[in-house]
């Protein structure tokens, strides 16, 4: 079979690499007043919690109070032990990492944060364990982390001697006929929606929405992703460009505030932390436990396109960027199409876009001009993987049998549609060296702007490897996924973008206590600065072009401006509103200029 037909009948094209009212009571707002300018407490200080205070808590939460052990601890003690060859194994596969207390997706970054595990952890079955754990913390000033799918590149989901509220066991999906927000009833029309908790990767989601329910839902492109986690950064899927963000889905969420109150918040009921979810950060504004979002009707086609083509020389590769960029303007800058290219420093061009709403004809009608002028040219291009384009039946695109680029969960008592992209398996434990993220305006595809356009990415591939990703720019959308994704908390210069290109590198397994080779600090620090390298002749061109907080540098001065823009005052106010003396931090979320960079001291 050639590999273009094998590609069409295995489904490999979604599987490409991806891989966001009552406030204190009198009482509780004086004892936090006192602790304003104090440190939250560690396990060494004389004001940490007694034993029969954590033994309070443990039976506040049925039971459900538990250390965290580090991820290899037991590799620490018994290195040829069951337990240590269990975690050996399981590293490998991110449905394990997801499973363990102090499992994160990515195993640190260089001069930045390292894994490390909470003192203690509530494994929440309910809003009301979160609940629990979130006022234990406030009234004995812990420092809180939140936890779902452990999948921030910030690291944002960890922190030694804290108290992590965990939802991980919290993963129950129900699909709505026609769903309506509490207190909604009248004013707004029932819609078909899927609720999920917080504990919930996509791959729950796609699997009841899509696999077995035959509609779409807006979610994210790696499948072991938490829906809480990535709805409240935004959130992009391969197909973003069709139905908008994760974020502008969303119709009703559950979340306990600082004050330890469960609200159920939307467009009717507390509207101005409602927006806040959409996109606001996760982790700042509450303990996010059950969302429901909005689903479509599913085309009946999902396709792509893919190959790679080298150039011969730098003046072709640059010729060959600039008729990729001319044609996509002319022929694919609209709702069908996303994902990505990459730009080599070895003068490699991949193609590894993804379609909606297109059959098999018209996805490989839409490609052939292209690939033809690239054939016409034999001497200045060569194809090193074969090009092609197609569709096929958008529900079989998640389905886990019969295709061989999934990997599932083998382990026993596994869900049987638990299962990871090939693509994705690179990003399993990867200890970054650096990251940078920003979007590029939609202006700089006119024709007068394209060569400016070109010579930047070429110029920038000769520091590293760049990664355009159609899907996470919505400029090219319907009017009704740009005005639905205005009304969320994202930086507002997402919607004239038709791109964001990413920028990183690293290398493997890094946890903590895991054997491994000695890091070569000067190559690790070369990447991180080539990165910065790359990233900065892009800025040329795109000075204010914003970066996505889920994917961006660790070390972004300005990210105020380039996560939020205008909209930062707005979530800033509401943060004071809902959580003013900090509860919730995280690197680089609003409000965490306040607070020492670990967090545990308060600077304002």
């Amino acid at each position: 079979m050639k590999r273009r037909d094998l590609l069409r009948s295995i489904g490999m094209l979604p599987l490409l690499p991806g891989c966001f009212g009552g406030l204190f009571s009198p009482t509780n707002a004086a004892r936090a007043a006192t602790t304003r300018s104090q440190k939250r407490v560690r396990p060494s200080d004389s004001s940490w919690p007694s034993a029969a205070r954590w033994a309070k808590l443990k039976d506040d939460v049925g039971g459900n109070l538990i250390e965290v052990p580090p991820l290899f601890g037991s590799c620490g003690i018994e290195p040829n032990g069951a337990a240590c060859l269990d975690a050996l194994k399981g590293i490998s596969n991110p449905y394990w990492i997801g499973d363990q207390p102090a499992g994160t997706e990515i195993s640190g970054w260089l001069d930045a944060w390292s894994p490390a595990p909470s003192a203690y952890a509530v494994k929440a079955r309910n809003a009301a364990d979160a609940a629990a754990g979130v006022i234990f913390a406030r009234e004995n000033n812990l420092r809180l982390v939140i936890k779902g799918g452990g999948h921030s590149y910030l690291g944002t989901s960890n922190a030694p001697d804290s108290l992590l509220i965990w939802t991980r066991a919290m993963n129950k999906v129900v699909l709505h006929d026609a769903f309506v927000g509490r207190g909604c009833e009248g004013r707004i029309s029932p819609v078909p929606a899927v609720s999920a908790e917080a504990g919930a990767v996509w791959m729950d989601l796609y699997n009841a929405v899509t696999t077995q329910g035959g509609r779409y839902v807006q979610g994210g492109g790696c499948m072991t992703v938490g829906v809480a986690g990535l709805v409240q950064s935004g959130g992009f899927g391969v197909f973003s460009k069709g139905f908008g963000t994760a974020a502008s889905g969303l119709i009703e969420a559950e979340v306990v505030t600082a004050d330890g109150k469960v609200r159920v918040v939307n467009a009717c009921s507390d509207p101005d932390l409602f927006w806040a979810l959409k996109g606001g950060g996760g982790g700042t504004f509450g303990v996010v436990t059950r969302l429901t979002l909005r689903t479509y009707d599913l085309p009946r086609f999902f396709g792509g396109a893919w190959g790679k083509i080298k150039a011969q020389s730098d003046a072709a590769f640059t010729r060959l960027i600039a008729h990729f960029i001319s044609y996509y303007h002319k022929n694919l800058f609209n709702s069908h199409w996303g994902e990505q290219i990459k730009i080599g420093a070895d003068n490699i061009l991949e193609i590894s876009m993804t379609c909606q709403g297109l059959d098999d004809a018209q996805a490989a009608e839409a490609w052939q001009p292209f690939f033809d002028w690239v054939n016409a040219s034999s001497k200045d291009f060569t194809v090193i993987s074969p090009c092609g384009a197609g569709a096929r039946d958008s529900r079989k695109w998640w389905a886990v049998d019969g295709n061989p680029n999934m990997i599932p969960d083998t382990r026993e008592g596994a869900p049987k549609n638990h299962a990871w992209s090939e693509g994705d398996q690179g990003e399993c434990g990867i200890f970054l060296h650096g990251y940078d993220s920003l979007w590029l305006p939609s202006s700089l595809l006119q024709a007068n702007r394209q060569q400016r356009l070109v010579d930047a990415l070429f110029v920038a591939s000769r520091h590293k490897l760049l990664r355009v990703f159609i899907n996470k720019g919505l400029a090219g959308a319907p009017p009704e996924v740009l005005s639905a994704t205005r009304q969320t908390a994202t930086n507002p210069v997402l919607v004239d973008a038709f791109a964001l290109i990413i920028i990183a590198d690293g290398h493997g397994l890094a946890y903590p206590g895991r054997a491994r080779t000695t890091m070569d600090l000067a190559s690790a620090h070369k990447d991180a600065h080539d990165i910065d390298l790359a990233a900065a002749e892009l800025r040329k061109i795109a000075p204010n072009a914003g970066s996505y907080v889920s994917e961006s540098n660790y070390f972004n001065r300005s990210w105020q401006n380039e996560y939020w823009g205008t909209n930062y005052s707005r979530l800033r106010a509401i943060k004071t509103k809902y959580d003013p003396e900090g509860l919730f931090f995280v690197h680089h979320g609003v409000g965490s200029e306040d607070w020492s960079a670990d967090g545990f001291t308060r600077l304002t």
